[in-house]
């Protein structure tokens, strides 16, 4: 159940590549530019984003030119910016900053879209929780219910711990199977995690049923998990700021219906803002 990839140079090859034995609907890696450089992909079963964690780059989608793409430091400093490459399309990415910190999402997807732009000031955003209840966090929704009419089933967000430690995916909650009653959608989800400062860490819990313990991995900046089924949620140390980037893919719904571990499901409705949260993925 999931899985843990430690912090490595993955020398700009897909971390969770096509048809991965844990995840095979998603698709991450993390290319590294400097300035001059190019990257290109095509993923024939996948719709994909490119989106820059840090400095700036020129996306080619199709012969279809978007410049200047991202304008912040690193994930820190501003909002996402992006570019939506369809199924089957070829991305040329050149760095045209100093470097380049760039994140590509990808979900299994079978009709070919058109590919677009994401701003920074389009990023949709939600912030809930509180510093009393240990679960301030800010999302950064780059394809989610806003552009749902524009992509497929794959989600991307940015999700941030706000304040130093606290608690992210809680209330526990889990989305691997298709059911009306409950309601929830079968959704495959990879995050890649970072911390501020760099030396930061946390915790990421894994387990399938309300009354099990499962696996739990020690992250790092440069983690990535891959979730297939179960609860999963995770914890950043106190005195760090947690971030992880989300790719979540849908096997036959593009909206996310989250079913909460029952035994601590009562928490949705004392958590300021979460049913805000919750209405964002729907």
């Amino acid at each position: 159940m999931g899985k843990h990839i430690p912090p490595h140079d993955n020398q700009n090859q897909a971390i969770i590549g096509e048809n991965d034995e844990t995840t095979p609907l998603c698709y991450f890696n993390n290319v590294r530019l400097k300035k001059g450089e190019e990257y290109r992909y095509s993923l024939a079963d996948y719709e994909s984003t490119v989106v820059l964690a840090g400095g700036t780059c020129d996306i080619v989608v199709d012969g279809e030119q978007f410049t200047n793409i991202g304008q912040r430091a690193t994930v820190w400093d501003g909002n996402p910016a992006g570019v939506y490459v369809p199924v089957g399309s070829e991305a040329v990415v050149t760095c045209v900053s100093d470097q380049a910190d760039i994140l590509i999402a990808g979900g299994r997807y079978d009709k070919k879209l058109t590919p677009f732009e994401i701003k920074p000031e389009e990023s949709d955003q939600v912030q809930y929780g509180s510093d009393d209840t240990k679960t301030h966090r800010k999302i950064k929704h780059i394809l989610g219910q806003k552009n749902a009419d524009l992509r497929g089933r794959l989600l991307v967000s940015e999700l941030f711990t706000v304040g130093a430690g606290g608690w992210s995916g809680f209330p526990p909650h889990k989305h691997d199977e298709e059911r009306d009653d409950p309601n929830e959608t079968r959704f495959e989800e990879v995050y890649q995690f970072r911390f501020n400062p760099d030396f930061g860490f946390g915790a990421q819990f894994l387990y399938e049923h309300e009354d099990d313990c499962g696996p739990v991995y020690h992250v790092k900046t440069g983690s990535v998990i891959a979730i297939d089924k179960g609860y999963h949620p995770s914890v950043a140390a106190p005195g760090y700021e947690m971030y992880y980037f989300t790719v979540i893919v849908g096997e036959s719904s593009k909206s996310l219906k989250q079913y909460f571990d029952p035994h601590h499901e009562y928490q949705v409705h004392t958590i300021p803002g979460i049913k805000d949260m919750i209405a964002k993925f729907k």
